[in-house]
């Protein structure tokens, strides 16, 4: 049997998913505001189910819908949110993007996804790991268009993305309405180049909130900052 990753409140399962657990993904889960309250909120491409179940631990929503089109990843997803403490208000739907937005009739207040970005053909010799690595699996443009039409009028959307993605992400954004209200860019070290950015929008324009996070001082040891933003999830924090 396969030991778990253990954080605080959870633990999560991942020997049949693609995409292991990284600091993308816990970055992004804990940095996404939830300053509007959320009361439902959808996790696009979840995974092992990790996004939904930070935001299910810092939230009092009381829908946390998730999304998976692999099989795999979709049945390991559903073993880690019953298991869960918050397993009455999660709920992972097996569909893509395309179908779900086509099927579902309400908006959520939060939308999140930590999406799939090499769009160069990559090749590590496991072909589902390659599939859920590349954004032919999930286009940003199909990404954006399904939130456009999920996302309540007054809700947000939450993201991370390569920094050299950013502009083009933020391009596409516009096109449907959806403009950023924060942006953080990411770097490993004080000395080395921004590698993330993470984003969150709204249908409303107006002043963004930029600001930049680094993630260690050296190897290991870890910025205050970075500590802040984990310290409720990691072990070890």
């Amino acid at each position: 049997m396969t030991k778990p990753f253990k954080f605080k409140q959870f633990e999560i399962y991942q020997d049949r998913c693609a995409m292991k657990i990284g600091t993308d993904g816990v970055l992004l889960g804990a940095w996404t505001s939830l300053m509007n309250r959320p009361q439902s909120i959808l996790d696009i491409g979840t995974g092992t189910g990790l996004l939904a179940l930070m935001l299910a631990q810092r939230s009092r929503a009381e829908t946390i819908d998730a999304l998976e089109i692999d099989e795999n990843a979709y049945e390991q997803c559903v073993g880690n949110f019953e298991a869960s403490p918050w397993g009455d208000r999660l709920f992972c739907y097996h569909a893509g993007l395309d179908e779900f937005t086509e099927e579902i009739e309400e908006t959520y207040d939060l939308i999140i996804s930590n999406p799939p970005f090499h769009s160069e053909e990559v090749s590590s010799g496991n072909v589902a790991r390659d599939l859920a690595r590349q954004n032919q699996s999930l286009p940003f443009e199909e990404l954006i268009d399904g939130v456009s039409l999920l996302l309540n009028p007054n809700g947000t959307f939450s993201t991370i993305i390569p920094f050299k993605e950013e502009r083009p992400f933020l391009a596409l954004a516009s096109h449907k309405g959806l403009y950023p209200e924060r942006i953080t860019r990411v770097k490993g070290t004080p000395t080395s180049e921004i590698k993330r950015s993470l984003l969150q929008f709204s249908f409303t324009e107006g002043n963004v909130d930029m600001n930049e996070l680094i993630i260690e001082k050296e190897r290991h040891q870890y910025t205050d900052d970075y500590i802040a933003l984990t310290q409720d999830f990691y072990l070890k924090m």
